[in-house]
């Protein structure tokens, strides 16, 4: 059986990937209108790529300030952890944690790094305490001032396969 990553989309596909990442509140007629497909040849191509996993789920995204998550934080974490069983309870704390938007694993310096929403400098205090009960051995945090560039959009669109 071929993987979704081994799949190659065609232009059609690229295409409703592109709209949807951007709009994917249009209907299904606006859609498929827009790719120059039927409605049911183009909701049979989009409930493929759902199958498939090029398409991994479809949210709102609210506006952060609105609903008062004014402190938008990133933090380096570094842990002198290295037993496997342990890397994958903080692991699993730090994806239960609400306030983490994302976190990542890297390499290099630090071993983590956390995108990270607060209400305020109280909010982000108790934050760090949860972060210290869980053997963290350096945490550096950097305040977003304002934001520049924001986006989920991936750059497939350009006519050339996936």
């Amino acid at each position: 059986m071929e993987s979704a990553a081994s799949k190659v989309l065609d232009d059609v596909d690229i295409q409703i990937l592109d709209i949807m990442q951007k709009e994917v509140q249009l209907s299904n007629a606006e859609l498929a209108r827009r790719v120059n497909l039927s409605p049911p040849a183009t909701h049979a191509r989009v409930k493929r790529l759902e199958s498939e996993g090029f398409i991994d789920r479809q949210v709102a995204i609210l506006n952060q300030e609105k609903l008062g998550f004014d402190l938008l934080c990133f933090i380096f974490i570094s842990t002198n952890i290295h037993q496997a069983e342990k890397l994958e309870v903080l692991e699993k704390a730090l994806e239960s944690m609400p306030e983490v938007l994302e976190c990542h694993c890297l390499t290099g310096e630090h071993d983590y790094f956390l995108k990270v929403a607060n209400k305020d400098r109280k909010g982000l205090e108790n934050f760090i305490r949860k972060l210290n009960r869980l053997g963290i051995t350096r945490i550096q945090t950097s305040l977003a001032l304002r934001e520049i560039k924001y986006s989920t959009v991936l750059p497939i669109w350009g006519g050339e396969k996936i």
